[in-house]
């Protein structure tokens, strides 16, 4: 077991919506030296930042969750920024960690990184059996390659690197931008939105079939960080709900707990995205102990009703 309240911990992203909740599970776990620089510090996409970051901060454990990223419009929109931005942050992060002789490096990868027709339940083995979903390949492809560097840096150098693949994560906290914003908070924002403005219906992309698996945040947290103090192997492991859920049914229950009284108005037209996404999660638990504990309804409750104390707040 790595004892982390002993270690200088580099969280990137740590100010973002996952990365706030992974540093106060470092710090429920004793981790009293945790560094949570932002982009204005050091740009990741830069050598030179890096290698000053290390110089100034000097981490023995990094969980580098920094992304670009955001929902089907924004991954067809930016496909360059979002392939380029992750790939370089994180190939450059890695090597600098091994050449400072970091102890650790966890990668949080994504869920994306899966071939757009996979079995169900996703296991990890089906990582490399077929192309990503086109919306958001160039994301889940450059994420990927961090499992590729981390496994390459075990077998040359023994390096410690460790790569996870959380599904689509949500919970309070969470990016309401209508540009970038994933599926729950965009639904929620629509609903509450309409609510506010007298509007008589809502329209939502695809036609509601696909289906997805949704990771309350705080639970993703935790797993990361139980990744971190006890998982030490090559093998990429996934971090779920074991849940899937469709796209009508989410939306159907963010209608019922805003109160929306309006039409749902399907738009065809537009991507659905990957028909179904729902994970294997056994070798999480497997391997360090980790199982989601949130309840899925209960969990939107939260980020409705956070989303809610925002506004109030404006």
């Amino acid at each position: 077991m790595l004892l982390l309240k002993e270690k200088r911990v580099l969280v990137t992203g740590g100010n973002g919506f996952l990365g706030q909740h992974i540093v106060a599970k470092l710090k429920e776990a004793g981790c009293n030296q945790v560094f949570t620089p932002s982009k204005r510090d050091y740009d990741l996409r830069e050598m030179e930042q890096i290698r000053l970051l290390f110089k100034e901060l000097k981490p023995q454990v990094i969980i580098h969750a920094a992304a670009v990223v955001g929902g089907i419009g924004a991954n067809m929109e930016h496909p360059g920024d979002f392939f380029y931005d992750n790939l370089i942050m994180g190939i450059q992060l890695m090597e600098q960690a091994r050449l400072n002789q970091v102890e650790k490096f966890v990668s949080v990868g994504t869920v994306c990184a899966y071939p757009k027709y996979t079995q169900v339940p996703f296991k990890e083995e089906d990582l490399w059996n077929g192309y990503p979903e086109e919306t958001n390949a160039p994301y889940g492809l450059a994420k990927k390659m961090l499992l590729v560097q981390s496994q390459a840096y075990r077998q040359q150098y023994g390096f410690d690197g460790i790569f996870l693949l959380p599904v689509n994560l949500y919970g309070p906290g969470d990016n309401f931008n209508p540009a970038s914003s994933h599926v729950i908070p965009a639904l929620i924002k629509k609903c509450v939105d309409a609510n506010q403005t007298g509007q008589t219906e809502i329209v939502v992309w695809g036609d509601g079939s696909p289906t997805r698996e949704f990771l309350y945040v705080e639970d993703a947290a935790e797993g990361i960080v139980r990744a971190t103090q006890h998982y030490d192997k090559a093998a990429p492991v996934n971090l779920g709900s074991g849940e899937e859920h469709s796209i009508r049914e989410l939306i159907e229950n963010i209608v019922e707990q805003t109160e929306f009284k309006g039409q749902i108005v399907w738009d065809a037209t537009k991507p659905n995205g990957q028909p179904r996404r729902k994970l294997d999660t056994s070798r999480a638990e497997q391997e360090f102990g980790f199982k989601s504990s949130t309840n899925f309804v209960k969990g939107l409750k939260k980020t409705i009703e956070w989303y809610y104390s925002t506004l109030k707040l404006a």
